[in-house]
């Protein structure tokens, strides 16, 4: 195995501008027109059914809970419906450039995070389904979502072309930069404010407002500005405040088995997986209390903590999301996985694309699953579609904007020449992912309206509340 790595280093080296040619060859096999396809099979399985069994491995009590949200609207049952999308495009054409796909790609996953050196910076921020595997997964599903996220908005397809074209045209410009961009500069190429600030010269006033508010809610929410919004004071001291069905203080897990007995597995297991510093770190902290949580929609029902620690006293909180890892949806299509369990998994995939996340990040096992934690507050912020979020004025600038993200995460985890040698400079790939996005709008409309046709049938359990 040594002499193996050994002989990696002594490999030939090929320049970019070699690797840019490569990536080029590759539209012969597959042609960047033909990623407009969208290949149905004649006996589909339905949405329905893929929901249905996907439902077998989560809580069923909250189950009901997931299916209301994605009840929501069209765009709400896309975001739910990761398994659906890849179970679609699987036959369509595809080159065969790898990169850490984030799996579950959309416009809603972006946001706001901080680096292991209290850093705030932009990039992708869901990492449930990641897997290696063909870059044009997650950009077919970014611009699926925000043609999808565009019809919410109220709009036309002409107004989701110019959308998907921002997109489009932003990723490719930035493989051309990052092909050239040495590869220690590469690692260390975030998003950050000052990034922002830069490359924001033809940003509406409006996106700018926009984004400073962002940034300001982002920097807020950290471990000692949240601590009034999670906690309330009880005889015993700070504790988790419980709002069932979603937030809830349970004493044994779907399966039966002690919270405590799980947790302590949790832990342990969860602590060898730091570095030696990390760990010295954590385990200054002691345990206060944990509640179970629902969270996100395409997430419902899978198993969600969040534990409440102390360090010195209640000035020294520590908030932990501890959270159930599932086989990601891409599996059955790129099945080479060299992880141990799904936590380390996701674990990996979040590095690879984020570069230097949460310095609380690792994995472990409890019970007969697989978990990632990470910090449930430390300079994090959504992006929302709509909703007090991005509006119709300001969708176009932030597109152009998870074009750069998904740039970025691509480059790192693959091989930045290939992919813009296969992209091009011209929009013969914009061109393709129009069409494709119209295309499977129109389907993700289609699986709507049979969804719900499902629920009110009773076919598929819906919560009747609006959770």
């Amino acid at each position: 195995m040594k002499d193996n790595l050994f002989q990696s280093f002594l490999r030939p080296n090929i320049s970019a501008k070699d690797r840019l040619a490569q990536g080029k060859s590759l539209r012969k096999k597959v042609p960047r027109a033909s990623l407009a396809e969208l290949r149905l099979k004649t006996k589909r399985q339905t949405p329905v059914d893929i929901l249905l069994a996907q439902a077998k491995s989560r809580i069923s009590h909250y189950v009901p809970i997931r299916h209301a949200r994605m009840a929501d609207n069209p765009f709400a049952f896309f975001r739910g419906g990761a398994a659906i999308f890849a179970h679609d495009i699987a036959k369509t054409p595809s080159p065969k450039i790898s990169v850490q796909l984030c799996g579950d790609m959309h416009v809603s996953n972006f946001g706001f995070f901080s680096t292991t050196e209290h850093r705030l910076v932009f990039g992708i921020n869901d990492f449930d389904e990641t897997l290696p595997g063909n870059f044009d997964w997650d950009l077919k599903r970014l611009v699926a979502s925000a043609m999808i996220a565009s019809q919410q908005l109220g709009q036309d397809n002409v107004y989701g072309e110019a959308i998907v074209r921002n997109i489009a045209t932003r990723y490719r410009q930035f493989l051309f930069e990052y092909a050239d961009t040495p590869y220690i500069n590469l690692a260390q190429s975030y998003i950050d404010e000052s990034a922002l600030t830069e490359r924001s010269v033809n940003v509406s006033l409006l996106s700018q407002q926009l984004l400073q508010k962002l940034i300001g809610k982002a920097r807020k929410n950290t471990n000692y500005g949240v601590i009034g919004k999670l906690t309330e004071q009880t005889p015993l001291g700070s504790r988790l405040i419980d709002a069932p069905p979603l937030t809830e203080h349970v004493q044994t897990s779907i399966r039966g088995e002690l919270i405590t007995d799980l947790l302590e597995t949790a832990l342990d297991s969860y602590a060898e997986s730091l570095s030696s510093d990390r760990k010295n770190l954590f385990m200054r902290y002691r345990l206060i209390d944990w509640v179970r949580k629902v969270v996100g929609v395409g997430s419902v029902g899978t198993s969600c903590w969040v534990l409440y620690l102390e360090g010195q006293d209640e000035t020294d909180p520590l908030f932990l999301q501890i959270k159930e890892a599932q086989q990601s949806v891409l599996a059955p299509y790129f099945p080479d996985s060299k992880f141990t369990s799904d936590g380390e998994r996701v674990i990996h995939g979040q590095r690879l694309i984020q570069g230097a996340p949460d310095l609380f990040l690792g994995y472990g096992r409890a019970g007969r699953g697989g978990f990632y934690m990470r910090q449930l507050r430390d300079m994090k912020g959504g992006i929302s579609v709509g909703q007090g979020g991005i509006d119709v004025k300001e969708f176009p600038d932030f597109a152009k904007l998870f074009g750069w993200a998904l740039a970025n995460a691509h480059a790192r985890s693959g091989d930045p020449a290939i992919l813009a040698g296969y992209c091009g400079k011209g929009e013969a790939l914009d061109d393709a992912l129009v069409k494709f996005s119209i295309a499977y709008s129109e389907q993700n409309s289609a699986d709507y309206d049979s969804f719900l046709r499902a629920i009110k049938s009773g076919k598929m359990s819906c919560a009747t509340e609006n959770f």
